[in-house]
């Protein structure tokens, strides 16, 4: 069975990066969004399971010590993780798996996971990514200030990731990250798993 590939996909708060991994799991099939663990409080219209798995700090300080997680950060006042088993498992099953996951956690997946994928989609400007975090009404001004101030050092890492996508028109965006996705699908070691029997066919 072909095994599934890992993509990181990070950004600066606001830059649209869930709006787009949620159209590109929706029109590609075999591709899902890892759900990963927080401390933060859930917010309206969130579920359990679905957006986050909504735990403790003592429950994520738990999982820490058990060496649960692929990777885990504090983003500003809260934790966030991902599972390691919950990753392996879809992966082995030959799903393509998304971790929307900041910089510092990139990282670590990076090291415990090299032949990963990783994305960095940016903003047009500065003031738009600032648009748009006050158009989604879900910040105080005080919180909109302390994102904008972070953004610049998250934006500093992207020489770090293999692939940046501009979030200026959101279908060219969302066609750049399909065609990574799908160029991943034809390289020539997952084809050769692939199609394995149509390679030995031809040759013989």
């Amino acid at each position: 069975m072909t095994t599934g590939k890992l993509y990181i996909v990070s950004a600066p708060s606001g830059a649209g990066k869930t709006s787009l991994v949620k159209r590109l799991t929706a029109e590609l099939d075999g591709l899902t969004v890892s759900i990963s663990h927080t401390t933060r409080p859930m917010r309206v219209g969130e579920q359990n399971g679905v957006d986050y798995f909504f735990v403790s700090l003592d429950e994520f300080k738990a999982m820490i010590e058990r060496q649960a997680f692929l990777e885990h950060a504090q983003v500003f006042d809260n934790f966030y993780g991902t599972a390691q088993r919950t990753v392996e498992l879809a992966l082995a099953d030959g799903t393509d798996v998304i971790l929307e996951i900041d910089w510092q956690g990139a990282q670590q997946v990076r090291n415990m996971l090299p032949d990963s994928e990783s994305i960095f989609v940016l903003p047009p400007s500065i003031e738009i990514l600032k648009q748009r975090l006050r158009g989604r009404g879900q910040d105080t001004e005080e919180t909109i200030a302390r994102r904008m101030q972070d953004a610049v050092t998250e934006i500093s890492h992207y020489p770090e990731f293999d692939y940046l996508v501009v979030n200026d028109d959101f279908e060219t965006a969302l066609n750049q990250l399909k065609s990574i996705v799908i160029a991943n699908r034809v390289a020539q070691r997952r084809q050769q798993q692939q199609i394995a029997g149509l390679l030995e066919n031809l040759l013989n």
